[in-house]
């Protein structure tokens, strides 16, 4: 990100860090920016460069800003939220979301505790020539739901 650097770069808290690919987040933010700085450059008008100028760059300036914080100004620094992330993939807390995810799934709604009720709504399929629904249902235990239009002979 040397040309980044040089070229677009004047003020010492917006540059981006020479540890920069030990940054996952950062590796990928770069590969979007230099992506979208080549596209513009191919457009057959400078509008794509002028939305660069004015929208990409210093928003990928502000994040950038907002998620180094200034770790990285003088030394690399390793991730701050990894003791976060291993506990949060720990296998205890791991299993912990699970049950309560199963626990929520598995137990009946109260709504379905004494099976379906008249209010509750049905899943079903209807002739689409007749009208006539197709299901669990006695044949003729709903009435016919759609007419014809036109004139009556």
């Amino acid at each position: 990100m040397i040309w980044l650097n040089h070229e677009y770069t004047w003020d010492t808290a917006a540059l981006i860090p020479p540890c920069w690919p030990e940054h996952p987040h950062l590796v990928h933010e770069v590969a979007v920016i230099a992506d979208q700085r080549r596209r513009a450059s191919l457009a057959k008008t400078s509008d794509a460069l002028e939305e660069w100028h004015r929208y990409c760059l210093p928003a990928f300036i502000d994040r950038l800003s907002s998620r180094l914080s200034g770790h990285c100004t003088d030394t690399h620094s390793p991730w701050p939220g990894r003791p976060s992330h291993n506990e949060h993939t720990d296998t205890a807390w791991t299993q912990r979301r699970h049950d309560l995810y199963a626990a929520d799934t598995d137990r009946p709604r109260p709504d379905q505790s004494a099976g379906p009720t008249p209010s509750t709504p049905r899943l079903g399929m209807v002739d689409l020539e007749t009208g006539e629904i197709i299901g669990d249902a006695p044949p003729g235990a709903f009435p016919r739901t759609r007419t014809l239009k036109g004139p009556h002979e």
